[in-house]
């Protein structure tokens, strides 16, 4: 069963990693040194954020090193942007609450 990217960013640990790894690919114990957990914890992760699509895995020789796949990320902002077209209107009303606030200040 493949799991959403909802799910992957539902956890701050996860969050996390995507921040570590969203600037270079990292080892699974790169990545286990960064949290104060065990390591076996930080792999369960990695597994989810591998079945929601969100890392790009490279074999180098023994190692596997994960790397974020930007472009998964999409979604993500895709679904966002209802909410930043609600956000900019209540900020643009909340700006002329305050411009006319300031000028009945002044008239005073």
């Amino acid at each position: 069963m493949k799991r959403d990217i909802f799910q992957a960013i539902a956890d701050p640990t996860r969050r996390a990693i995507l921040v570590l790894i969203s600037s270079s690919a990292l080892t699974p114990n790169a990545i286990a040194e960064q949290f104060q957990t065990t390591r076996q914890a930080v792999s369960k992760h990695i597994k989810i954020l591998n079945e929601c699509d969100l890392l790009e895995e490279k074999k180098l020789g023994r190692e596997i090193y994960y790397q974020l796949k930007i472009e998964k990320m999409k979604e993500v902002d895709q679904w966002l942007e209802q909410f930043k077209a609600i956000w900019e209107q209540r900020f643009s009303q909340l700006d002329q609450v305050l411009l006319n606030l300031k000028s009945k200040e002044n008239e005073d």
